[in-house]
């Protein structure tokens, strides 16, 4: 037979691996995000991940996500933004930030972390 403190350390481990399961989910689905995006946006200034993409209004040129900390520079695409209504998870690492540049037209949302 188990002791109680036995039986208390393996409840605590179960629930420490939860958490962590727990939080590796909520990064993989985005705990952030920017709503209705029209012009050029730094929507994260930091290493993250892009989650999801959500292109509300069409457009009529396709946008482009950056892996970058600043919209002045627009090197390192990582993602370009279709024409088309829709969603697209992207579950997508960068090094130094996220900017968003949507096409003319375009409308778009992001979820990230």
């Amino acid at each position: 037979m188990r002791s109680i403190s036995d039986i208390l350390t393996s409840t605590q481990n179960i629930a420490t691996a939860l958490s962590g399961i727990s939080q590796a989910l909520l990064n993989i689905s985005g705990t952030r995000n920017v709503l209705d995006i029209s012009s050029t946006t730094l929507v994260f200034p930091r290493p993250g991940r892009i989650a999801t993409v959500v292109v509300t209004t069409a457009g009529t040129t396709a946008g482009s996500i950056y892996d970058s900390n600043t919209t002045a520079i627009t090197t390192g695409k990582v993602f370009v933004i279709p024409t088309t209504v829709g969603i697209t998870v992207l579950n997508f690492p960068v090094a130094t930030g996220i900017v968003v540049v949507p096409g003319t037209g375009q409308v778009v949302s992001i979820s990230y972390s």
